[in-house]
């Protein structure tokens, strides 16, 4: 049962007179030394026992008053016309080409010539590792290569005398000078010189096969650019071991630094599967960056990725940009609204779905992990929990919580509670 203010006054003022009454001296009778000594101590009790009275009521009066609110009226979102959006996401830019750039070989570093921020076209020079004994081995596989083809160039001198010897010997013996036998020894040595050479020349080759590995050992030492991006880590200083397999623990770094290709930047969203229907690949994308909300960034679906997850109950969504633009980075935060195509089952589902009311954002309000609104309702303010569309200006769009033509509180006390008394303030 509440009382009303009124009484509660009026039995507190009552009580404040019948207490006044019984604590008045009678000046009839004459003052004792013992009376005079007592009458401090009952004035104070008095002036204690007037606060608690006064107090409680406060309390009463506090307890059953209604607390003024302003309130809102939520405004419907239309769904039907042209362009409009079906449905709202939110997710995060993310690049398609980024790779950490590291050297093949396990090697120390001698140069790093990248810093954050650096644009780097590809094949450029980004770093370089200690490269003495990849030096020393190319110069010995290029020594041997000489080598071999020295010998070559013996053996193809003796080639050429062991041929001399067998014509002169074959005219020896048609003139019964020499015996067959020695014309005989002479073009087995020929032949022997000739497979002599063939080896020789096969040795060649391996030698020119070393000098070309020992080559690209070599160019392994200078890490250059694998395309045209951007530098957003620097990962290693001179002095330190790099190695592509991590090799040494937590000593040895794996790369040089990252690239980001910025001509690749996309937006990648997960849509609840049950609003998926509305999503079309080729759709026009309205897409707005937490960083830029002012900055509507004209994009559109690439494509629907064919699997769901599990855990979350949404399906990933790839968006392209139409705009490219610097302020674009990796990893922000993006807001996406979906837009009707005439004629498409998107926009079919659109009108037929409800598209939500938009309030002021000064109503809403963060409860843990829930986005919450108190809509005031027979002068209760009634605690709803909400699903947040896109921001426009001051106003916020809320796909589900709140019905049009609600009341909704705004500015509301940080110690709003669920079901307690409001009243509309006066404007």
């Amino acid at each position: 049962m509440v009382t009303h203010p009124r009484t509660v006054l009026m039995a507190v003022e009552n009580d404040k007179k019948a207490l006044l009454g019984q604590l008045r001296i009678d000046r009839s009778d004459s003052p004792s030394t013992g009376g005079s000594d007592r009458r401090p101590w009952i004035a104070v009790a008095a002036v204690v026992i007037i606060a608690l009275i006064a107090g409680a009521g406060w309390l009463a009066l506090s307890g059953h008053a209604a607390l003024p609110v302003h309130t809102v009226q939520a405004q419907a979102i239309s769904g039907g016309a042209g362009g409009s959006s079906v449905l709202d996401a939110t997710g995060y830019v993310t690049a398609r080409r980024e790779a950490t750039v590291s050297a093949q070989i396990t090697g120390t570093v001698a140069q790093v010539l990248i810093e954050e921020g650096d644009r780097v076209k590809q094949g450029q020079v980004i770093g370089r590792l200690e490269d003495t004994a990849q030096r020393a081995a190319l110069a010995q596989a290029q020594a041997q290569l000489h080598s071999a083809g020295a010998l070559l160039q013996q053996d193809q001198a003796l080639l050429a005398q062991s041929e001399r010897d067998v014509r002169r010997d074959e005219d020896l013996v048609r003139r019964n000078l020499v015996s067959q036998q020695a014309v005989e020894q002479a073009r087995t040595q020929v032949d022997t010189q000739r497979a002599q050479l063939l080896s020789q020349r096969r040795q060649i080759d391996l030698a020119a096969a070393n000098v070309r590995s020992a080559q690209v050992q070599l160019d392994y030492c200078t890490v250059r650019a694998p395309f045209d991006g951007v530098v957003i880590a620097k990962a290693a200083q001179v002095g330190e071991i790099v190695s592509p397999l991590s090799a040494g623990g937590g000593f040895t770094r794996t790369g040089i630094g990252t690239l980001v290709d910025m001509d690749s930047l996309e937006i990648e969203v997960d849509v609840n599967e049950a609003y998926i229907n509305r999503v079309q690949p080729g759709q026009r994308v309205q897409s707005v960056l937490n960083a830029y909300p002012d900055w509507q960034i004209p994009s559109h679906v690439i494509a629907i990725i064919p699997t769901a997850d599990r855990s979350k109950a949404t399906v990933k969504v790839r968006i392209g940009l139409d705009a490219k633009d610097n302020r674009i980075v990796p990893d922000m935060g993006v807001r996406v609204s979906f837009l009707e195509e005439h004629g498409s089952s998107a926009g079919a589902a659109a009108a037929a779905a409800p598209a939500g009311v938009m309030v002021p954002s000064a109503a809403l309000r963060r409860d843990g992990e829930q986005d919450v609104v108190f809509v005031f309702s027979e002068h209760r303010a009634q605690r709803r929990v909400v699903t947040l569309g896109a921001a426009s200006g001051d106003q916020r769009r809320i796909l589900a919580g709140v019905s049009p033509g609600e009341s909704v509180i705004v500015d509301a006390p940080a110690d709003l509670k669920d079901a307690t008394a409001v009243s509309e303030a006066k404007p």
